[in-house]
């Protein structure tokens, strides 16, 4: 079994698809093993974010990101990080495969809905970011 991290992004909270998403992971065989609903702080996002800090949309990410609350997500499954990949589909709604959550639920290509981990490592740390081992609970 493998964890991935997953943000439940500010569009998706403020329309209140919360609870379709989550139907969408579950329905796939993952299994959601910690979770909590956030407002992010300027200094959080900035600081997750930190690799996108040189191109030209961060300013606009932030301000997205710190708009209405956010779901921060452990999932747990097979092959973790690719299934939910699979899950959320392409970046860009337009060009995502049909039941897929961004396909689905997502606006346009920033107001995508989801986050999910690109690796294993980084998910490792995308978790470590937002939850401590406690609050992991299966």
């Amino acid at each position: 079994m493998n964890k991935t991290f997953s943000i439940i992004k500010p569009d998706a909270t403020k329309r209140n698809l919360t609870g379709a998403i989550n139907s969408k992971i579950e329905d796939s065989g993952l299994r959601i093993i910690a979770q909590k609903r956030i407002k992010l702080s300027k200094e959080m996002a900035e600081s997750f974010y930190s690799a996108h800090k040189e191109k030209p949309f961060f300013n606009d990410l932030i301000k997205y990101m710190t708009s209405e609350p956010v779901v921060v997500q452990v999932l747990e499954g097979e092959n973790a990080v690719n299934k939910y990949r699979e899950i959320m589909g392409e970046t860009n709604p337009s060009n995502a495969k049909e039941g897929t959550i961004r396909k689905d639920f997502a606006l346009n290509i920033q107001e995508n809905s989801v986050h999910g981990s690109d690796s294993d490592a980084n998910a490792k740390i995308e978790i470590e970011y937002f939850f401590v081992n406690e609050e992991i609970v299966g």
